[in-house]
């Protein structure tokens, strides 16, 4: 097999690249589903009690 050059020599180790945060979240697919389901949920919960508090009171 060929060496194309773009790997560490051996014996050596190179450190370990730091995945970002954000791919970190969009790989986690439970996360993904948790935000899905929870963050519509708040808001239209939100929107609700808006409103349920605008609403005039009936005689």
């Amino acid at each position: 097999m060929a060496s194309t050059g773009d790997s560490a020599p051996s014996g050596t180790t190179q450190p370990a690249e730091r995945i970002p945060a954000m791919q970190r979240a969009y790989d986690n697919p439970f996360l993904l589903l948790f935000l899905g389901v929870t963050v519509p949920a708040v808001f239209y919960l939100m929107w609700g009690l808006i409103e349920l508090t605008q609403m005039p009171i009936a005689k």
